[in-house]
């Protein structure tokens, strides 16, 4: 019989009698004859371990602590209180509804400490969730309704013995994350992004659009972002390329970073944005705040989701229109996904250079289409010829990353934008990754190479005091 079997058959028989039932007697405990009884088809010594985490009667129990717990507590003082003095009260108040509601319950110290752990993640963190969130190997975690809860680590999705008690329970955890915020989700406004304290991303839909139940999917950021040298050490990038990638940052050159979903492009731009000289004003725009950038002068503007009225929405187009008057050095775009792509164009091409954004596209030629796109989606009245020049004058590098097979996470092409030749733009490939297959652990087997071309903004770089040698650009052929 398991915990929750135990803790509920001794917290009903505990005001009729203090006699434990022979089966909620620990198997330690108990002769090898009772054991036998209490459990005639299963061998002892292939006994598998019980789930707690899956059982809805172990839930149960917790959640009938967790209500209890809240009726005990002055739920106005705790919140006064500093964090690590709310956990002691806490963990106090638990232990003694723990001797007065269950004094005949058998446990042992380690389902003691986890049933704890778990009621303490649920009056203070994110239920379930929490152990997860506090992991510094998992990068996503990934709800799919209450029953799968699913991490990514080192870029491979494995499903977890986690779960929520009911769609009920998921609802109130997505309601303290999108609350924390500003924000709501309900049946009328059913998707939300939202982020974690920490700057975690967080998305979340709701029926009826999400038909087997919330769903919640949350991209975590390191508490210590990674930096240019840990991309290297991840085999990332080489380290010539990291020399041009802080040359390129420093002087100014207005670099768009591509890649797909999960494939590090906002961990690119958190790495790039390391060089900007600590004198220049940044002017940061998203629709959830996650960038983690050191620099002091920093300003950082989030979109708005109208109210319940419809009413009160403020896009990114507004925020780039209105960061213009702000007075920027930089402006940093966290995704550009809409009419505001060509605000952005307008303020590369009017004196804001250096400026920084991301864009969804599986090649650097995919993201210039998605630039023009976007640009016609403003209502914007051009020919496609102006505006192709007008993209080409405006942006200098496209950088284009991707999550490989095997989870890892690669600069796959370095290109920078040198003009127009009739009506295309015209691109040259600086370095690139090249696969060669896989080895036998099914890891990515390939090398970083140079095309041997130097690049045109090597001269504006000279101007600007930084000089990037020859042998940069020189091919390369150090494996991943």
């Amino acid at each position: 019989m398991d915990l929750a079997a135990r803790l509920h058959k001794t917290a009903q028989s505990a005001a009729v009698s203090r006699v434990v039932p022979r089966a909620a007697i620990p198997a330690a405990r108990q002769s090898p004859a009772a054991r036998a009884e209490a459990h005639p088809a299963v061998e002892v010594t292939d006994q598998p371990k019980v789930d707690h985490t899956r059982s809805d009667q172990y839930h149960e129990i917790k959640n009938s602590i967790h209500d209890r717990l809240i009726d005990v507590l002055d739920l106005s003082l705790l919140d006064s209180l500093p964090r690590d003095e709310m956990r002691q009260e806490i963990m106090r108040v638990v232990e003694r509804i723990l001797r007065e509601d269950f004094a005949q319950a058998p446990l042992n110290a380690a389902e003691r400490k986890s049933l704890l752990g778990e009621i303490e993640d649920e009056v203070l963190g994110l239920g379930p969730l929490e152990p997860y969130i506090k992991d510094p190997t998992v990068n996503d975690i990934l709800v799919n309704g209450y029953r799968n809860i699913y991490v990514e680590r080192k870029g491979i999705l494995e499903l977890t013995p986690a779960r929520f008690k009911d769609d009920e329970h998921l609802r109130k955890i997505i309601d303290r994350i999108v609350s924390q915020v500003g924000r709501r989700v309900d049946e009328s406004s059913p998707m939300v992004d939202a982020r974690l304290a920490d700057g975690s991303r967080v998305n979340a839909i709701i029926p009826p659009l999400a038909i087997d139940g919330p769903s919640l999917s949350i991209r975590k950021f390191s508490k210590d972002p990674l930096e240019l040298s840990d991309l290297i050490r991840f085999g990332a990038l080489p380290p010539e390329i990291g020399e041009v990638l802080m040359g390129i940052v420093h002087c100014s050159l207005n670099v768009l970073i591509s890649g797909g979903t999960g494939s590090g492009k906002t961990t690119m731009l958190n790495v790039l944005s390391r060089f900007i000289p600590e004198e220049e004003r940044i002017v940061t725009i998203e629709d959830a705040a996650e960038l983690q950038l050191k620099q002091a002068h920093v300003v950082r503007l989030e979109t708005r989701p109208m109210n319940i009225e419809g009413r009160g929405e403020v896009t990114q187009r507004e925020l780039v229109k209105n960061c213009l008057r702000m007075r920027p050095d930089r402006i940093i775009i966290g995704e550009v996904r809409g009419a505001e792509a060509l605000d952005m164009l307008q303020a590369m091409n009017t004196g804001h250079d250096g400026s920084l954004a991301t864009i969804h596209a599986n090649t650097p030629r995919d993201a210039l289409m998605r630039l023009e796109t976007m640009v016609a989606m403003s209502g914007l009245n051009i020919s496609d010829v102006s505006l192709k020049r007008y993209i080409s004058s405006a942006i200098d590098v496209i950088i284009q990353v991707s999550r490989l097979m095997d989870g890892s996470r690669k600069l796959i092409s370095f290109q920078e934008i040198t003009g127009m030749e009739g009506e295309m733009i015209t691109m040259q490939e600086i370095f690139a990754f090249e696969q060669s297959g896989l080895d036998e652990r099914g890891k990515v087997k390939g090398r970083f190479v140079s095309r041997g071309i130097r690049p045109k903004f090597s001269d504006r770089l000279a101007a600007r005091g930084v000089s990037l040698d020859q042998h940069l650009f020189a091919p390369l052929g150090g494996a991943a």
